[in-house]
């Protein structure tokens, strides 16, 4: 399951591949740590690409916004789904063709990077459709680009999201819209982000690399996108999985290593054993499950809290069919009950100064 590694990752892997919102920042904030974790990785020789699956904004706004949150990011470390896309339309067109843009300045300036002549006028005679999420799109472009995908012609989606972060709260993703036109137009398009692999790939191409790690957040879409690539992964716990997500991912949704935030990529990684009572136990921490009930108990860091909670977890999940019970679980981070109970029933103290 979880793989082994006795060494700083940032000395196994030349490149990281970091996702953006909830690894790097929370919305207009930077992760606790992370610009110093950054600086420690890139001084290691690890190379840093910062990877986003939005196509809204160009790769040098993304960069300025890093840099506002005091990571040292250059315009060329960020990859978007835009440029992956643009790619995709690039091989499917003559050189210099016209493509309809339904989306915004992200794809226009991707389209262009390859000699692309971006167009939102049907009467223009585009040869392909680009679609990605843009917040001030307008229905009339969405129209004509929906009639065209219908005509027949390539299209490429820069992501097929379904949500997005907004500070009003989740909001409607680049795949409502990607639904709307594929139910309407009765063919699906080729995506570019992830999990599909076309984005790795651009990342490589334009950072380079020959051991690639993807850090993500994500289940669904950063580990799995890892997992389709045929690459190692990172999930860090500071984003949107948490326990009920985790105990609950299929084989393709499974990363290669857990930490709780990207101070991990500074640490070697360790797994799980089990005792001589066939409990699994990891640096001081123990679990079991009983009557399908998970239970942690004992003391040691957040990341193995995590790693063998994951095991324990896809050992259950893989030999029934079904995931474990983690309501009387309490993540580290979390307010934490006085009381618990520890691997073998008994109860225990479990509040100290690495769960509070």
């Amino acid at each position: 399951m979880l793989k082994e590694c006795d060494a700083a990752l940032w000395e196994r892997y030349d490149l990281g591949i970091l996702d953006l919102d909830g690894v790097v920042y929370i919305g207009p904030d930077a992760v606790a740590g992370v610009p110093a974790h950054l600086e420690r990785a890139a001084a290691a020789g690890m190379h840093l690409a910062y990877v986003t699956n939005s196509a809204a904004r160009p790769p040098a706004r993304v960069a300025e916004h890093l840099r506002e949150l005091g990571i040292p990011a250059r315009t060329e470390d960020v990859v978007t789904s835009a440029q992956a896309a643009a790619r995709l339309v690039a091989d499917a067109v003559p050189p210099g063709a016209t493509v309809f843009v339904i989306g915004g300045r992200g794809l226009v300036d991707a389209l262009a990077e390859h000699g692309l002549s971006p167009a939102q006028d049907i009467s223009e005679g585009p040869a392909a459709v680009v679609s990605g999420y843009h917040p001030d799109l307008r229905w009339r472009t969405v129209v004509d680009g929906a009639i065209l995908v219908r005509r027949g012609l390539p299209w490429v989606a820069s992501n097929a999201d379904l949500t997005i972060p907004t500070v009003q709260g989740i909001g409607p993703g680049n795949g409502v819209l990607v639904r709307a036109v594929a139910d309407f137009a009765e063919r699906e398009p080729d995506v570019a982000g992830k999990p599909q692999p076309p984005l790795f790939a651009e990342t490589r191409l334009r950072v380079g690399g020959d051991h690639p790690l993807v850090v993500g957040d994500r289940l669904d879409t950063d580990i799995e996108g890892a997992v389709n690539s045929g690459l190692d992964s990172l999930l860090v716990m500071t984003g949107v999985t948490g326990v009920r997500e985790l105990v609950r991912a299929h084989q393709r949704q499974r990363p290669t290593y857990i930490c709780a935030d990207l101070s991990g990529l500074g640490e070697p990684q360790t797994v799980p054993v089990a005792d001589d009572r066939g409990c699994l136990g990891l640096d001081g921490w123990t679990a079991a499950v009983t009557d399908g009930v998970l239970s942690v108990g004992g003391h040691g860091t957040d990341d193995d809290w995590w790693r063998l909670v994951a095991t324990v977890a896809w050992v259950h999940l893989d030999t029934t069919g079904g995931p474990v019970d983690t309501a009387r679980l309490s993540p580290p981070g979390s307010v934490t009950p006085d009381q618990t109970t520890d691997a073998h029933g008994r109860e225990t103290v479990t509040r100290d100064d690495r769960r509070t």
